[in-house]
């Protein structure tokens, strides 16, 4: 009657096309998510939580609560109206006549709440089956008053009814008329009249409307509520949920058209209980009203106590639920039936029914937004095992469910809206920092999973251009005990690329049991998780350890994302030093390193590699068109201190772009060298070292024109977008030894058969590692070490390997050489285009 009084009968209609709208979509989804496993008690709760996580499941828990908590005081409030209707003293008398003898006032309507919420409660704590039989009892009830309803439409002759309302100087009296089946009532009743509501003095809307006439939809839930102690939830929630939806939808436009065509609109306003005035047997309807009010306050509080059990018994709150766990011997969880009873009576506090019927409505609309979107998750994740046996649903379904949700919860309030979505996101927030990890299973790992599938699919390896280059690192690590602290440093510069974690095992599978390799897997990841590097894990087996690296540079990434450059430690005779357990991310903790990794070599034991070895792995990425980074004594990069220094002078990165072993051919526009500019220049570009200058050493002769060259490297500089500062150093006197150590006239042919060869614009002298001396070698690392004030790190040319491998040990000896004592430094060797002046 409030519905269509205020709506009007075409409206009406609208109200529940739109309601059981967005009920069936929802309907669709609970069927869907209740037939694709094991349901346990929580209802909603259950099925959002093990599908969206403890994070999305913990919050919609709170909020279906609260939810259904507010609703079992809106109906107790509904059913106290109805008995102080038919009970209550008549406003401006002081004494009752008759029935009419319960005094009417806030604190009086507040008690009778209370005691009728109190009998709710002594029938939930008994248990879920003496509620189920009541419910069936009142469902009996209900039906046999239904029937009683539809026959009084048409047995009932046109009579008046009078309304007493309540007035600020006592009651004042309008008429009603119930004027049997009339064309001319029904055309008075078939548009809008809103009003207002006299109960609460305010003025009605359609908004407010649909938000009292939407709670009378909302117990669709009950079912799925009670998933803990149904025996064949799988089979009954889908069963009975939709019956439900299909009889009430029935019923309510019956009642709409019947209501309309026989009631004018005085009578439909005025009177919200005008069918026990138009009834044969009026007492039947008083009491239909009573048990349905009744039964739906029982069910919102049987409901929102297994609910807060289910979140109690998941800990997702910690001690704050602790209390709630605790059950009778028959399993009933009195403790979460006896705390929601609590939280209802205060929320009886509010007092009127219309004032919390738009909070509940925004409540469920948020949770069946939700359970939309679980299913709509679950179908988009595409996961095999997603087989619901129910199949009445799409995505489209889903997503229909959850736009009418969100439409609808901020036509009816957008305050409420806006605030409960607020309160969800804090919800979120918190358990997503506070509450432990589950087992559940996260549907967002599907997801990203499913999106990442599909987008590697179209990055095309075959469209990629200089312009969006970015480094793509391999970093071989043999033990992170020792390269903590290179692990960070490579992870600045990979500059949003890929970053791979690679280690070789070495052993022979055929030889083991099992793969040795699994059991280490979980220590790499948590060794990623306390460093905080965005970098992947690739562990292989081979029976050496130059295989194992040519496996993972043949086999790591996926598609267009493929490691471009690889990044070694230096091989020399440095003791190692155990940097994990001097790591601010360990040392911070209290316990001790719980990553099982074995301890580091000692220094007088063998090397897993020779220096032969070593060289041909740097030979084998070259030769797959690898960029190749050898890091010296990285882990004595506190890159902490160096970048809370004082701001005056700012750290430096010193950067020499010319081969040093070959200065008979000192060019800084090879490949080579704008790669290891890029470099430099990326890691100048990473959040903690944008404070840091870049220095640029340009190594010049006398008579050479040094103005012209540095002009020319500036402009050079200048169309790469690169700010660094250029040093001119003279090296007349570096350049003589090599000059006087070659055997022939300076420009000569080489000595020794050498063939010079062009790759890439790359210079390359197989042989030359015979043509320079450790005298030279020295000079030049004196040459570097003599710029101040000292660099935070170097980088430096790193020359190609010799093509001959005997000589390999003197090429690893003559860097050696040059890289000793200059503290953190980066030998680079590149071999693709990496630099573009275009748009």
């Amino acid at each position: 009657g409030f519905v269509v009084g205020h709506a009007g009968l075409y409206q009406a209609l609208a109200m529940f096309a739109v309601a059981y709208f967005i009920i069936g979509m929802t309907v669709l989804s609970v069927c869907a998510i209740a037939t694709n496993g094991a349901l346990d008690a929580g209802g909603a709760y259950y099925m959002i939580s093990r599908a969206l996580g403890p994070e999305f499941g913990g919050s919609i828990g709170i909020m279906f609560f609260l939810a259904n908590v507010c609703g079992s005081a809106l109906y107790v409030l509904g059913l106290v109206e109805a008995v102080v209707d038919s009970f209550g003293i008549p406003p401006g008398q002081k004494v009752g006549t008759g029935v009419h003898v319960l005094p009417q006032s806030y604190w009086y309507e507040l008690l009778y709440g209370t005691v009728l919420l109190a009998l709710c409660l002594l029938v939930c704590l008994v248990g879920a089956s003496i509620y189920a039989k009541a419910t069936f009892l009142i469902f009996l009830i209900v039906a046999g008053v239904l029937g009683t309803i539809l026959v009084s439409f048409f047995a009932t002759q046109p009579i008046g009814v009078p309304i007493r309302l309540p007035h600020f100087n006592g009651s004042e009296t309008e008429n009603g008329s119930f004027t049997g089946f009339s064309l001319a009532t029904l055309r008075d009743n078939l548009g809008g009249g809103y009003g207002v509501d006299y109960t609460t003095g305010q003025m009605m809307s359609f908004s407010s409307v649909f938000a009292v006439m939407f709670n009378g939809c909302t117990g669709i839930m009950a079912g799925s509520n009670m998933s803990g102690d149904l025996k064949r939830p799988s089979y009954s929630i889908p069963r009975g949920t939709i019956s439900a939806v299909l009889f009430t939808y029935l019923v309510y436009n019956l009642l709409a058209f019947l209501m309309c065509a026989t009631c004018n609109r005085t009578l439909l306003q005025k009177d919200y209980g005008f069918l026990r005035d138009i009834s044969i047997f009026p007492p039947l309807v008083t009491v239909g009203i009573y048990a349905a009010t009744l039964s739906a306050a029982m069910s919102n509080l049987i409901g929102a106590s297994r609910i807060l059990y289910a979140l109690a018994r998941d800990d997702l709150f910690g001690r704050a639920l602790v209390l709630a766990k605790k059950t009778s011997a028959s399993g009933n969880p009195v403790m979460a039936v006896i705390l929601s009873w609590l939280v209802v009576q205060l929320v009886l506090f509010s007092g009127k029914l219309n004032t919390i019927a738009g909070v509940v409505t925004t409540f469920f609309l948020l949770v069946y937004a939700t359970v939309n979107l679980a299913c709509l998750a679950l179908e988009w994740a595409s996961a095999p095992n997603f087989r619901p046996t129910f199949r009445y649903f799409t995505w489209h379904t889903c997503l229909l469910g959850i736009a009418g949700c969100c439409v609808m919860m901020f036509l009816i309030s957008p305050v409420s809206a806006s605030a409960s979505l607020g309160f969800l996101l804090l919800l979120l927030l918190a358990l997503h920092y506070l509450s432990p990890s589950s087992t559940w299973g996260y549907i967002s790992q599907a997801l990203i999973f499913h999106q990442v599938r599909k987008y590697l699919l179209m990055l095309d390896v075959r469209k990629d251009h200089v312009k969006f280059w970015r480094p793509q690192m391999l970093l071989m690590v043999q033990n992170p005990r020792g390269s903590a602290r290179l692990i960070d440093f490579v992870n600045d510069l990979k500059k949003s690329g890929l970053y791979v974690l690679g280690h070789v095992e070495l052993q022979d599978l055929d030889m083991l049991p099992s793969d040795p390799l699994q059991p280490q897997q979980d220590s790499w990841l948590s060794l990623v998780d306390k460093l905080n590097v965005k970098a992947f894990v690739s562990l292989t087996l081979a029976p050496s350890v130059r295989h194992g690296v040519r496996q993972l540079l043949f086999t790591s990434g996926l598609g267009g994302m493929r490691p471009n450059t690889l990044v070694l430690g230096f091989y020399d005779d440095a003791a190692p030093q155990d940097g994990l357990a001097r790591h601010p991310a360990f040392t911070s903790s209290r316990e001790e390193v719980p990553l099982g990794f074995p301890p580091l070599r000692a220094p007088a034991a063998p090397k897993l590699l020779s220096a032969r070895e070593y060289v041909g792995i740097v030979a084998d990425a070259l030769k797959m068109l690898r960029n190749v980074l050898l890091a010296r004594q990285l882990e004595s990069l506190d890159k902490a201190w160096e970048l809370r220094r004082a701001a005056s002078p700012p750290p430096t990165i010193h950067v020499w772009p010319v081969n040093l072993l070959r200065p008979d051919s000192a060019r800084y526009a090879d490949t080579c060298s704008l790669f290891l500019l890029q470099m430099a220049c990326v890691l100048n570009m990473a959040r903690a070292w944008r404070r840091a200058r870049l220095r640029l050493f340009l190594c010049v002769e006398a008579g050479a024109m040094p103005r012209a060259q540095e002009e020319k490297l500036r402009q050079l500089l200048k169309d790469l977008r690169i700010q660094a500062q250029i040093q001119l150093v003279p090296w007349d006197a570096v350049t003589r030894l090599h000059w006087q150590t070659r055997q022939g006239p300076p420009g000569g042919p080489a000595p020794g058969g050498a063939v010079e060869e062009e790759e890439d614009g790359a210079v390359n002298f197989p042989a030359n590692a015979t043509q320079v001396s450790d005298e030279y070698v020295c000079a030049a690392n004196k040459l570097v070490l003599e710029q101040s004030p000292a660099p935070a790190v170097r980088f430096l040319y790193l020359p190609r390997p010799p093509a001959n491998t005997s000589l390999y040990p003197l090429y690893l000896h003559q860097l050696e050489l040059l890289t000793r004592g200059l503290g953190p430094t980066v030998l680079v060797h590149g071999v693709s285009a990496v630099t573009s002046t275009q748009l």
